[in-house]
């Protein structure tokens, strides 16, 4: 059994898709950031950075319990413990952690800033909005061009498409 730590956040909403797809039994464990949970002692111990998601897997590799953190992180064992949205090809294999790493290091985190800066900042920041924006709509840009050319981000459906 899988304990899924998370949030109704894009970066919780990932695990929960793969989990669902791959049919992995699970349980949630939800994690009120709003409320600040994920600073609680017993949090922290699962995940020393207090970010959701985390996962607990009581049958991790070699038949011993894991935790892991950092959505993608997640989405990668998962994918390697069920053999499922990771392509088993060498080319293929790479080029999905390929738009994974840049969903992961560019569209989640430019869009998480555009999205502060416009709905949650104390006061508007021109600068950082227009920044943000600017390349959140490059980033868009990326994302249509790869997809008028092929189905998926890598050559089928696999973990980076779910992230993104």
């Amino acid at each position: 059994m899988i304990d899924l730590y998370t949030w109704s956040t894009p970066n919780g909403r990932k695990v929960s898709i793969l989990l669902e797809e791959c049919g992995l039994p699970y349980r949630v464990h939800a994690v009120n950031i709003g409320k600040g949970e994920q600073f609680a002692d017993a949090f922290v111990a699962i995940n020393p950075n207090s970010k959701i998601p985390a996962i607990v897997d009581s049958d991790g590799p070699d038949g011993a319990p894991i935790t892991l953190f950092e959505s993608g992180a997640i989405l990668v064992y998962l994918a390697g413990k069920t053999g499922r949205f990771l392509p088993q090809s060498v080319r293929g294999r790479y080029e999905a952690l390929q738009w994974l790493m840049f969903q992961m290091g560019g569209v989640g985190p430019i869009f998480g800033q555009v999205h502060h800066f416009l709905r949650s900042a104390k006061e508007p920041v021109p600068y950082a909005i227009d920044r943000y924006k600017t390349e959140t709509r490059r980033l868009y840009g990326v994302l249509e061009r790869r997809l008028g050319e092929a189905a998926f981000l890598a050559q089928e459906y696999s973990i980076a498409d779910i992230a993104t």
